[in-house]
């Protein structure tokens, strides 16, 4: 009997390392699983179905800290030792892990007429044409905002085309009106960062596709660290943190102490669940920069790894569920936006999600069509890692006051510079 695996809660780095080993056993396909709210009990529920309709392959779904897929999954694969599939969200960057899936799946056409748009951030050359998994669904960054307290405070939100400027303005209002802890706060994430920097005129590549720290890219660094020095900035999210540690927002939203945070469609149904009736609660579009009014595109994605000893296994799960029926009904129950082509097309029907949830749903799906050609370059780049993590590393050193903007713009570039010649041995 086959067993399919997504990898235990909780781990420790030790035991994630540990465990990769332990569980490479002939016959088993271990995957690695993270969720924001329901992905991977859903995924538990449909692999039930799977195995119906496989007798003799058992799925396990388990699941890990988002922080075990970012810091300890790179680790493990780079020792040999880890999962068959994994859903990960720093796809160009693990690409040369993949493993092609393309002589185990029914219909490759399908494949292509349906995930042929973000097929290529799993590739890792781009004239690669393997199949290496699929996104899970497609994620937007961008705001939240506390309706509530915006009513509370009798300020009107800004309008749809909206500058950051205008909304920080707005949003320290309602904070000092309401007495709440800070106006805004950002996850601690490169990735969050990149949308207003390309809408302040970071242009992030130049024109032989290298990326730049540029002016564009300083300024959104010398605004952001503003906001934090005169008090605009919830201080505890970024400067709680060293190094390039991860660090969400949405839990002090959550807890009422921003009035306003920078995160992204994958956090929909923690809220529906976490904020219930505590105050209502919006998604609006992302905020202009003189340049665009951008969020990120993204989202996390199954991929099949190099380590599996299964690979007919491993195809035959994703094509269950990359088909149209399992992707419709994880996409309705998790509340996430299909990447799925014919599904975008046909609409889903998000029939378990609250009326703040559907709205927040409409606000990320009709802000795809405003995404700048440069963010889904910069979702796609390889490398961009070498971008996200030095940003949040030396903006932080400028919040906290250990060196000056044009110090950590000028060491971004050199960490960028490093990072890239370690990536590319």
């Amino acid at each position: 009997m086959k067993t399919v695996r997504i990898l235990p809660i909780a781990l420790a780095l030790g035991s994630a390392l540990t465990l990769g080993h332990n569980l490479a056993q002939a016959g088993e396909i271990r995957v690695m699983c993270y969720q924001d709210g329901t992905e991977c009990d859903v995924t538990a529920d449909l692999a039930k179905r799977f195995e119906a309709q496989n007798p003799g392959t058992k799925v396990i779904v388990d699941t890990v800290p988002y922080k075990t897929i970012v810091e300890q999954l790179p680790v493990q694969l780079a020792a040999g030792q880890g999962p068959d599939i994994a859903r990960v969200t720093d796809l160009g960057g693990l690409s040369k892990y993949y493993m092609d899936i393309s002589a185990h799946i029914k219909d490759r056409k399908y494949w292509d007429a349906n995930f042929g748009t973000t097929a290529p951030w799993l590739r890792p050359t781009p004239a690669d044409k393997g199949v290496y998994g699929f996104m899970s669904q497609l994620t937007m960054t961008g705001p939240y905002v506390n309706k509530t307290l915006f009513e509370q405070a009798k300020v009107p939100m800004p309008g749809a085309k909206a500058s950051w400027d205008e909304w920080m303005d707005a949003a320290r209002k309602v904070a000092k009106a309401t007495q709440t802890k800070a106006a805004v706060a950002w996850d601690r994430s490169g990735h969050r960062f990149a949308g207003p920097a390309i809408s302040y005129g970071a242009k992030i590549f130049d024109a032989q596709g290298n990326p730049v720290i540029d002016d564009g890219y300083k300024s959104t660094v010398n605004k952001f660290v503003a906001w934090h020095k005169d008090g605009t900035m919830l201080r505890e999210v970024w400067a709680g943190s060293g190094g390039s540690t991860y660090a969400d927002s949405i839990g002090e939203f959550i807890n009422g102490n921003v009035v306003m945070v920078l995160s992204g469609s994958w956090q929909i149904n923690r809220l529906q669940k976490d904020v219930a009736n505590k105050f209502d609660w919006v998604a609006v579009p992302n905020p202009c920069g003189p340049a665009a009014c951008t969020g990120i595109p993204g989202g996390a994605a199954w991929a099949a790894l190099k380590t599996s000893k299964s690979p007919k296994e491993v195809g035959a799960f994703l094509d269950f569920m990359a088909s149209e029926a399992a992707y419709a009904d994880f996409s309705a129950r998790t509340n996430n936006i299909p990447a799925h082509a014919g599904l975008a097309k046909k609409g889903v029907n998000y029939a378990s999600a609250q009326p703040g949830a559907k709205a927040a749903l409409g606000v990320f799906g009709s802000g795809v069509a405003s995404l700048a050609p440069v963010a889904y370059q910069f979702q796609g780049y390889k490398f961009n890692r070498a971008i996200m993590l030095p940003t949040v590393a030396r903006v932080t050193q400028v919040i906290v006051g250990e060196m000056g903007s044009d110090e950590a713009i000028g060491k971004i570039n050199a960490d960028m510079q490093d990072a890239l010649k370690q990536a590319q041995k």
